[in-house]
């Protein structure tokens, strides 16, 4: 019986390994995509356009977001108490206004 739950923990622990870098991942290739674009509006000596790379960046970080709420969700299957649950219901109410204030933004820059 034992056995079971070791194995359980050992795949919720590699899930939780695998949501973490796919956010990073996420993440890195937004800030990439935005380096780049910076960098080539600088060797073109023109302003670069904030707000289509505001628009190009945002629903990166979203979806990265999305993922770490996700991440935390499953953390907290391994650890199950209520300092755990506590920290969880901070870290998604953060992470879920800061989503929020973000898909308003995205809102407002794509009208």
């Amino acid at each position: 019986m034992f056995e079971d739950i070791t194995t359980w923990a050992t795949l919720v622990s590699w899930i939780v390994t695998f949501f973490e870098i796919i956010g990073a991942i996420i993440i890195f290739y937004g800030s990439a995509r935005v380096a780049v674009e910076l960098l080539m509006s600088a060797l073109r000596r023109k302003a670069p356009d904030y707000t289509a790379i505001r628009l190009d960046y945002t629903p990166k970080i979203l979806l990265a977001l999305e993922i770490f709420i996700a991440n935390d969700l499953v953390k907290t299957i391994i650890t199950p108490s209520l300092d755990e649950a506590v920290i969880l219901a901070f870290v998604v109410g953060i992470r879920t206004v800061v989503g929020i204030s973000l898909n308003r933004e995205l809102r407002d820059l794509g009208k």
